[in-house]
């Protein structure tokens, strides 16, 4: 008995090039795909949107610096946020693990992150001063927290729910699909008569609204229950042995180490910017139309090339987000980075590579776990990230003592050996020479 309806098929075929069953899922799967498929990628929608509209690096910065925290509780945002959301998944997923249908864990956290941004929202409208700063990184952990468990539990699910061959473009539609709310965001904010603090206190309402509602809709996900039986927690020191039984964990983790560099650019590339002559208002604007822009014209390409190689896709993100790097070093030392799309044309070239990064990294993890070890491979992936991003971020404020260009540098050249890794990663996909059906 099929579980869509005619419309839904047409719609899968479409977005997906697939013709036929997805042979890595059961029977039961296969007749849901294209059901699934299109909730995954509506959920996927709202929860990227929301992540665009909430987003420490840009806009939660500047809503404490117009509230008065201080640059103390400032600069804490982005770290907590980060690896806040990575660090717990080592924990938090043999939990998860022992559920039957592991898609509530994802609604939960969804739900969490909406819970987080109305709190935000309290806070801009009650608190000023150091009791902002100090209430919103509190909220800011909170949502990091349910950030680790959708991490954990969302490559699961969907590793259940869509074939092989189809999920990068779920996850690239999605974010294809968020991008038009976030360039619409940006927009309002370089263009809209309307006082900047009453666009930023919106957004994050609607990031909220976002957030409860995927946390709705992908409740209605027809995910197969899995035998509790097969889903015993896994021990601590179990999870850590993954990385000395399957060497390509390893690597996969050293290349995507290697990669955070293009995560961690982006606020260095506003500093140049800012002590070059723009102010923080153009700043906000421009980097958030210059990250949606980016996910917009790359998102669901990247996805679709995942579905193929995702190796190469993170191969190809780290050399030419190094090649976006040293551009950005070159326009300052040029004397050209005070001009109003310079930067900002930096920033767009840098994300579409970071966008690539992010989709390569997820769909590479997804086809190279086994499937009742997702969660495990998952989380021993995000827990080590977690630990190297902070490792990362120190290194790159101590070069930043000495000048912005300096810690572009270091993360080009981090990038480049990221590449290089990710090049020699095992093929988990098809590859370029051949089609599958899933």
């Amino acid at each position: 008995m099929a579980r869509h309806t005619g419309w839904q098929k047409e719609a899968f075929e479409a977005l997906t090039g697939a013709r036929g069953k997805a042979e890595s899922l059961s029977e039961h799967a296969q007749q849901a795909e294209a059901s699934n498929f299109l909730k995954h990628a509506a959920s996927l929608s709202m929860s990227k949107s929301a992540d665009g509209l909430f987003d420490p690096k840009l806009v939660l910065s500047w809503l404490l610096s117009h509230l008065g925290a201080g640059a103390f509780w400032i600069g804490l945002l982005v770290p907590i946020r980060e690896a806040g959301a990575l660090l717990p998944q080592l924990f938090t997923a043999a939990r998860i693990h022992a559920l039957s249908r592991r898609k509530w864990a994802w609604a939960a956290a969804s739900l969490g992150q909406g819970i987080a941004a109305a709190l935000i929202v309290l806070i801009g409208v009650t608190l000023t001063g150091a009791a902002a700063g100090s209430a919103a990184c509190a909220v800011v952990a909170l949502l990091a927290l349910s950030r680790s468990v959708a991490s954990v539990s969302y490559k699961d699910v969907l590793g259940k729910t869509v074939g092989k061959a189809r999920r990068g473009a779920a996850t690239g539609l999605a974010a294809s699909s968020a991008s038009v709310v976030i360039f619409l965001f940006a927009l309002a904010l370089m263009v809209a008569p309307i006082e900047r603090f009453a666009i930023v206190m919106g957004a994050l309402g609607l990031a909220a609204l976002l957030w409860i509602g995927a946390a709705a809709l992908f409740a209605t996900l027809d995910e197969e229950a899995q035998d509790l039986e097969q889903a015993a927690p896994v021990s601590f020191k179990t999870q850590l042995g993954l990385l000395r039984r399957d060497p390509d964990l390893a690597r996969f983790i050293v290349a995507r180490g290697l990669l955070t560099g293009t995560a961690l650019a982006p606020p260095y590339l506003i500093l140049l910017g800012s002590t070059a002559g723009n102010g923080a208002f153009e700043a906000l604007g421009a980097s958030v139309l210059a990250s949606a822009l980016a996910s917009f014209v790359s998102s669901y390409l990247w996805g679709r090339l995942s579905d193929r190689s995702s190796k190469t896709v993170l191969a190809l993100s780290g050399i030419f987000g190094a090649v976006a790097l040293f551009l950005a070093v070159a326009v300052d030392l040029a004397g050209v980075s005070g001009t109003i799309w310079a930067i900002p044309g930096t920033l767009f070239l840098l994300m579409i590579c970071y966008y690539g990064v992010r989709q390569g990294r997820s769909t590479y993890l997804v086809d190279l776990a086994p499937e009742d070890q997702r969660p495990q491979y998952t989380a021993v992936a995000n827990t080590l990230i977690g630990v190297i991003l902070l490792g990362s971020g120190v290194i790159g404020a101590l070069a930043a003592m000495v000048g912005p260009q300096i810690t572009l540098g270091v993360f080009a050249l981090m990038a480049l050996g990221g590449a290089g890794v990710a090049w020699r990663l095992r093929e988990v996909e098809t590859g370029f020479g051949t089609v599958t059906g899933g």
